[in-house]
């Protein structure tokens, strides 16, 4: 066996390892920490000589967490989403609670230990779910709000039963008096900390915070966190619920954003070592031994939580393919199922054998949930007559509003950059047509008179819909890689060589988004970086003139599109027509050029360079000076009007 120390430095490389893998397979990473336990647990290697001295440090890792939904807590934000999270989300909690109780009783558990296993297994992954809804663009579908309120439901949820679960192990006629007490101290202790404790609160950090320390800023947030769930544990109630109200006070402060960044890495690595501790009790040898009881249970788990969701949400009045979604999407287990399982094994509230089988069919649901979601939307149009008709009437009114559209420029995602993109083409009198998920934003922006429906520019049917064959551009407003990547795929698909313009966060998602098919990427952080400095300059007293010729010198150097301009009749006669301009040449068979490679060729020696080159519909910007060129190619040059001309003659004529 290996002391504390050594098992914890086995434990970090092991972490590293494990976790590494696990998000390398997209899998959570509380499944790898589950998985560690699970081998240097006693029912395996057995490397732990004093497992509850890791056992009382991982209990923190509970702490930051529920500290960390507290934070998250916004009274606001559940009176906007009352009737789902009080609605929807208290029916599925309850209902799983219930119906487990049901079968539990008739199964010879108990009514203490089913309630017990029906609190557990109720709860759903607000880590997993809450990533994919973000991921997949739907946390605005009416599948993802309910989705989002039923898990705020359940993190609340999590603080009574917390608070009742120490009482369930309290004799029956002792059960009531140790509620009654507990909802008691609640009561006062909330009284207390929520009537004086938010000016309190935010008077405090306010001193501290003007000290400009970050070290005293973080030490005061581990007292205040750690103080109040020791207040909270000195009352007789759990360290989470103090740790909850503490992130409570301080979600009203302007401070909560600076203190959600700080803490971040305590409860992660705290929380990796609590599922650690949580996996040590998992047997293998057990659960072999009982797959028929685990793959039941998981069967009963994920059925009876889909049957729970699609019957509360129809009733609250969601078409079918809503509610069949919100119900494949919550119908796995969660990590707050462990929390409430770790602290039912110490309380002794259940039969080892049922542990044993909770776990495992806890970690496989978990498992399965990103592959159910995969599915969920095949499954829907499987299986619901009316999302059909529903998909159509999408399409139709995103065809019906594009019909007298040519040459427009599709915009996907209306969001502020988007809006702000289609007032300029307004200016412009250039047509456009936008697409966005947000059912309520396109209600009002249409309502203004915006060319805006409601639709999913992921999808292949949407973009034709939209009039992507007829289309001049089409520009990528919001900055999901992979979700633009998937968008960008439908496009050159459906319309080779259509000039795509792309939004990205930062630098680093250029190459990525390029190879991809874009014309054009616009990183945020650069041009951000270019206004700061070009209003700077100005304030300064540096003259106007030389600020615009510093700026467009960089996006020279930066944007491969913006080096020249085609010239046109219009130019003549400004200043800018002495610029570099931007010249297509055809190479046709028998060329010259056909087989030379483009630094062969010269052209940087009389002030010519080549933008782009397009080839079979397919635009490359920024050539190697090794690409080869072949017949039919577009060469994209750039240089002043001798040079062009000088060079188009070596292209076509090999002068």
């Amino acid at each position: 066996m290996l002391n504390t120390l050594d098992f914890v430095l086995l434990l970090l490389a092991a972490a590293v390892v494990v976790v590494a893998l696990f998000r390398s397979l997209n899998l959570p990473p509380v499944l790898g920490y589950l998985l560690i336990g699970a081998l240097g647990g006693p029912h395996a290697l057995d490397l732990l000589h004093e497992p509850a001295t890791a056992q009382h440090l991982a209990e923190f890792g509970v702490v930051f967490l529920m500290f960390s939904i507290g934070l998250e807590f916004s009274l606001q934000r559940l009176y906007a989403m009352k009737r789902i999270v009080f609605g929807l989300g208290a029916a599925q909690v309850l209902g799983t609670t219930l119906l487990t109780m049901a079968f539990g009783h008739l199964g010879g558990l108990g009514w203490g230990a089913s309630f017990v296993l029906g609190g557990i297994l109720a709860m759903s992954s607000t880590a997993i779910l809450s990533k994919l809804l973000t991921d997949r663009l739907e946390l605005d579908r009416p599948h993802g709000r309910e989705t989002i309120g039923v898990l705020l439901f359940q993190d609340l949820a999590v603080v009574p039963l917390l608070i009742m679960l120490p009482a369930m192990s309290r004799p029956p006629e002792a059960l009531l008096i140790t509620l009654g007490l507990a909802a008691v101290k609640v009561v006062v202790l909330l009284a207390l900390v929520l009537g004086f404790g938010q000016r309190l609160m935010h008077r405090w950090f306010t001193v501290v915070a003007r000290r400009k320390s970050g070290e005293l800023f973080m030490l005061n947030v581990l007292l205040i966190t750690l103080g109040l769930a020791w207040l909270s544990d000195l009352v007789g109630l759990s360290l989470a619920l103090g740790a909850f109200l503490a992130g409570m006070l301080i979600s009203e402060t302007e401070y909560r954003y600076q203190v959600e960044e700080d803490i971040k890495p305590f409860r992660d690595v705290l929380l990796g070592l609590f599922f650690v501790t949580v996996g040590m009790f998992l047997d293998v040898g057990v659960i072999a031994r009982s797959l028929p009881a685990v793959f039941g249970l998981l069967l009963a788990l994920l059925l009876c939580k889909f049957l729970i969701v699609f019957a509360a949400s129809r009733a609250f009045g969601s078409p079918a393919g809503t509610a069949m979604r919100s119900g494949l999407w919550l119908c796995a287990g969660g990590e707050f199922g462990f929390v409430l399982l770790s602290q039912a094994v110490d309380l002794k509230l259940l039969p080892g054998g049922i542990e044993q089988a909770t776990v495992a069919a806890l970690v496989l649901s978990m498992l399965l949930a990103p592959l159910i979601v995969q599915v969920s939307d095949k499954l829907v149009m499987r299986f619901v007559a009316s999302e059909w008709l529903l998909r159509s009437m999408e399409l139709t009114r995103v065809a019906a509003q594009s019909i007298n559209t040519e040459k427009h420029i599709i915009v996907c995602g209306y969001g502020r950059s988007g809006q702000y993109m289609a007032r300029f083409l307004e200016q412009e009198n250039v047509s456009y047509m936008a697409l966005d998920l947000d059912p309520e934003r396109v209600r009002e922006a249409r309502a203004a008179g915006d060319s805006v429906v409601y639709g999913d520019a992921g999808r292949r049917e949407t973009l034709m819909a939209a009039g992507i064959l007829r289309a001049s551009a089409l520009v990528i407003s919001f900055a999901e890689v992979e979700t633009a990547l998937r968008v960008m795929h439908h496009a050159q698909a459906l319309r080779p060589g259509l000039p795509i313009v792309v939004r990205a966060a930062d630098e680093a998602e250029m190459d990525k988004l390029s190879a991809g098919g874009a014309a054009e990427v616009v990183p945020e952080a650069f041009e951000g970086s270019i206004m700061l400095a070009s209003h700077a300059l100005a304030l300064i007293g540096v003259p106007l003139n030389r600020v615009v010729r510093r700026i467009r010198d960089i996006r020279n150097q930066r944007y491969a599109l913006m080096r020249g301009f085609f010239h046109g009749v219009t130019d003549l006669g400004e200043p800018e027509a002495v610029q570099a301009r931007l010249q297509s040449v055809t190479v046709p068979p028998g060329a010259p050029a056909v087989g030379r490679c483009i630094g062969d060729l010269a052209l940087e020696e009389i002030g010519v360079g080549v933008s782009a080159v397009r080839r079979r519909g397919i635009r490359g910007v920024s050539p190697a000076a090794e690409t080869r060129v072949e017949e039919g190619d577009i060469l994209v040059l750039v240089g002043l009007p001798a040079g062009l001309e000088a060079a188009e003659a070596r292209l076509l004529k090999g002068v």
